[in-house]
């Protein structure tokens, strides 16, 4: 299966000039774990997540700092065409939890661990159906 079938297509975007603040207030409102920021011409920019925001407050500095200040710039991408082993090898490989889906230079999504796993949950279901089915049916041989 491939990324563009289960990625987010809603992607929500900050300003890297907001604070740090209203970042954190927007990643609750919405129930997400980070922010896209894209620059003047609609490229990808950056990525401020929920981890980024922990290592400002564990460093005891302030929420009302720039998202720029502690956004992070080199992000691992990946195409909507890979398929979703290859994602779950990008995540495991650079220990992030989040993929920017990039085409032709564009963000067209996010995919994160969680979209993974709610799939792979979807096929264990489906595969612990077809289990359940053999036991119940009688053993017939011949």
């Amino acid at each position: 299966m491939k990324v563009s079938e289960i990625m987010s297509k809603k992607i929500e975007i900050i300003h890297e000039k907001e604070s740090v603040e209203t970042a954190a207030k927007l990643m609750v409102d919405e129930h997400i774990g980070a922010l896209i920021i894209l620059d003047k011409n609609e490229k990808l920019e950056g990525m401020i997540t929920e981890r980024d925001i922990l290592k400002l407050i564990a460093a005891k500095k302030s929420v009302k700092c720039e998202v720029k200040s502690v956004m992070t710039r080199k992000l691992i991408t990946i195409s909507p065409d890979a398929i979703l082993e290859e994602a779950a090898d990008l995540m495991k490989e650079y220990k992030i939890k989040k993929l920017p889906v990039v085409e032709t230079e564009s963000l067209v999504g996010i995919i994160t661990a969680t979209d993974l796993i709610k799939y792979e949950d979807k096929l264990v279901e489906k595969l612990s159906e077809i289990f359940l089915y053999t036991r119940k049916r009688p053993f017939m041989a011949g």
